[in-house]
């Protein structure tokens, strides 16, 4: 009988026969951004038909009040002739489509932009050049920030940070263990943890982490993207904004978790096939950048960064021309995009500023 075993996961199996247990980050990896198979790279996960739906799909005003928001900051770095605007993972290209349609009632910032796109995805990728096509700027792609010209520059980051890769581990007895997937006597993938202690794991934790009970589950990223952008606009001037699901202090709790079809899924089954997560400590996020000389602002909830950035004028100004059942939807984003509560992103979402030193208070985090 011919084996029917999905190829992304027929390859975790052999690679974990080989090796032994890998640990979850590596397993994340493999499911979100493997090359030929990987969640990202083969899809467009977004909106009602995908598996789930951002910020930007869920109305215009998103994007609209973020392309107002890089407008300003970019007064305030005293309007440069050449600016980098930055997004990191940028989906359907929704988000910054939405930014630069509002972004043209500042002309002089508009000519002044070039678009810097960061997607690994070629699935992604092909989407946006549909949604951007005579977007009017000029727009050039790359897999890494690292890639993208030093020189001022805007960054965008809405969702990206949440799917990076996550380790875990676990506080045992003698110590913190790595947490690892492996597979058991029913073939199924399990998680499991390494033998050994990690060395020295504790005095890289955050002192109120670092005493957690036996059983909790501390998450971490090596990836060096908060460390990039706070270079970046220490050194070159400019602001990045980071706007996620997650925790403003860095605390234990496991939190991957699956998506599939607008519902959650086991993270350990169909690798690949559904969109793997885990909540942003957005203190690591804040810590890195500020060690390398960025200045950070928040994070404060996402419906309090919104409203301050006027997203209630905006739905007035949209219902002030729209039919009775417009109105109601855009009634209802604006509740989904600001509220508290189940399917709400006001207070699950955060959002936090990367910003050069030199440019003050930033719009929507003045106190």
């Amino acid at each position: 009988m011919a084996d029917d075993t999905p190829p992304l996961e027929a390859d975790l199996r052999r690679r974990i026969a080989i090796s032994g247990p890998m640990p979850v980050a590596q397993y994340m990896a493999a499911c979100l951004c493997h090359p030929e198979h990987g969640y990202y790279m083969t899809r467009d996960p977004f909106g009602a038909a995908g598996d789930f739906v951002t910020a930007p799909e869920i109305s215009q005003m998103f994007g609209e009040l973020l392309g107002l928001w890089a407008a300003a900051v970019w007064r305030q770095m005293g309007s440069p002739a050449n600016i980098r605007l930055i997004e990191l993972g940028p989906g359907r290209g929704t988000m910054l489509a939405d930014a630069l349609r509002a972004a043209q009632v500042m002309p002089e910032f508009r000519s002044a932009i070039v678009v810097h796109l960061v997607e690994i995805s070629p699935a992604l990728q092909q989407l946006q050049q549909q949604t951007l096509e005579g977007a009017g700027v000029p727009l050039l792609w790359h897999e890494r920030l690292e890639d993208v010209p030093d020189g001022p520059a805007i960054i965008l980051a809405n969702e990206f940070f949440d799917a990076l890769p996550v380790h875990q581990a676990i506080r045992e007895g003698d110590g913190w263990h790595e947490r690892m997937v492996a597979v058991d006597k029913n073939g199924n993938f399990s998680l499991v943890v390494a033998p050994a202690p990690l060395p020295h794991l504790e005095r890289l934790m955050p002192a109120q982490v670092r005493d957690a009970p036996e059983g909790s589950i501390f998450e971490w990223r090596t990836d060096s993207t908060a460390l990039e952008i706070g270079r970046r606009v220490a050194r070159n001037g400019g602001a990045a904004l980071v706007i996620d699901y997650g925790h403003r202090q860095s605390e234990v709790g496991d939190t991957v978790q699956a998506v599939g079809e607008h519902a959650y899924a086991n993270p350990l089954v169909a690798p690949g096939l559904v969109d793997l997560t885990a909540h942003v400590d957005f203190q690591s996020i804040a810590e890195a950048a500020e060690s390398i000389g960025a200045r950070i602002h928040g994070p404060i909830y996402q419906g309090e960064f919104l409203r301050r950035l006027g997203i209630d004028s905006r739905a007035a100004a949209l219902k002030a021309n729209a039919g009775r059942d417009k109105a109601s939807e855009i009634d209802g984003a604006v509740q989904r995009l600001t509220g508290s509560g189940a399917r709400k992103m006001g207070v699950l979402f955060k959002a936090l500023a990367i910003a050069n030193p030199k440019l003050g208070a930033l719009p929507g985090f003045e106190t």
